[in-house]
């Protein structure tokens, strides 16, 4: 009875695979995912959150994306929308695209979604200790990526665990790859958290808030190693963070993000020296820096809105230092102010000039 139930296992590993083995993917003129008007909802007892309104923007080739914004900006709801892993209900997605090499990832089959999800598009969560399961060595789980979509046996998973756990830079790794979560610094669950994200080497490979909860010395390694594995693997990387000094050296392109809405992109050192929008501007002016010591540090006022009562108009007008009568009348649409540059602002010219 045994051998017969690990014939049926192998069979519908092989199955598997060549199922996986159809569904091959090739990115046109380097464009690996292409975001469109996308929408997310939650549907509560109070009423409907409105997470994502319309949020548009393309990742191509070796290129490394920021998605910047305040806590509820709707970075990691983005995020979870473009892995499937929304929980759905309350979630709804009205309207809008996810293209993975030209292929729509919301109307794709379930099983097709399931096995690019990993292999194709990874992601590393925000909280290392809650992502990953306590009661499993980190080895076995990262083994588990290999099992799972390589059908590979035991212990040429677990090999393949310690080369992973060596490439994230985490010392005696042989060693080390039978021990638990909690045995690890923060640091090193990160770089395990990195390596399980990279194990299937994915076209894609998003990073929601990688250095959360880190001091600035591990931060700063967390972040080089991700450019490292970014520039050797040629994947394209979504850096989703809040914090713009830790993208500053990192990233191409930024995209901001306030009340489910992107409202500036642009290449980095042109957002950087004359921002565009005043929700950036107040972003920029509240890092701390060395020449202003002993000054007040400065902040946007007020808090995000309400996303069950987002405020007609400009959404971020009761907080804006330049709002007018048009900001609160007129919602300003993301528009092209410059070669390669977008801003969702009726005063955008007058921002940048400021």
């Amino acid at each position: 009875m045994s051998n017969v139930t690990e014939v049926s296992r192998s069979s519908a590993k092989a199955a598997a695979k060549g199922r996986a083995d159809q569904w091959t993917y090739t990115p046109v003129d380097g464009l690996l995912l292409d975001v469109e008007d996308l929408h997310v909802e939650f549907h509560t007892a109070d009423g409907i959150a409105r997470a994502i309104n319309g949020v548009s923007f393309q990742l191509h080739q070796g290129e490394t994306l920021a998605i910047l914004g305040e806590s509820g900006s709707g970075k990691s709801v983005t995020a979870q929308a473009i892995m499937g892993i929304l929980d759905m209900p309350p979630a709804v997605i009205p309207e809008g695209k996810i293209r993975y090499c030209g292929e729509d990832l919301l109307t794709m089959p379930t099983e097709q979604r399931r096995k690019t999800r990993g292999p194709e598009v990874s992601m590393i969560f925000q909280d290392a200790l809650s992502s990953l399961n306590p009661v499993f060595p980190v080895g076995w789980q990262i083994a588990e990526m290999f099992r799972e979509h390589r059908g590979m046996n035991k212990s040429d998973a677990m090999a393949q665990a310690v080369r992973l756990m060596e490439r994230v830079n985490i010392p005696g790794a042989k060693d080390r790859v039978k021990a638990y979560p909690h045995q690890f610094s923060g640091g090193m669950r990160q770089r395990i958290m990195i390596a399980m994200a990279i194990a299937l080497d994915p076209a894609v490979l998003i990073a929601d808030e990688p250095t959360t909860a880190l001091d600035v010395t591990v931060q700063a390694q967390i972040m080089a190693l991700l450019e490292e594995l970014q520039e050797e693997r040629k994947m394209g990387l979504i850096l989703i963070t809040h914090d713009l000094g830790v993208v500053a050296d990192v990233a191409d392109r930024i995209a901001v993000m306030y009340a489910g809405r992107l409202v500036e992109t642009a290449d980095i050192e042109p957002l950087y020296a004359h921002p565009a929008h005043p929700y950036t501007r107040g972003l920029l002016e509240s890092i701390p820096r060395l020449d202003q010591k002993g000054q007040t540090l400065a902040a946007i006022g007020g808090l995000p809105p309400n996303l069950l009562r987002i405020p007609e108009g400009c959404a971020f007008n009761p907080r804006c230092r330049m709002a007018q009568d048009i900001c609160r009348q007129e919602r300003p649409e993301l528009r092209e102010i410059q070669p390669g540059r977008h801003s969702a602002c009726h005063f955008a010219e007058e921002v940048i000039d400021a």
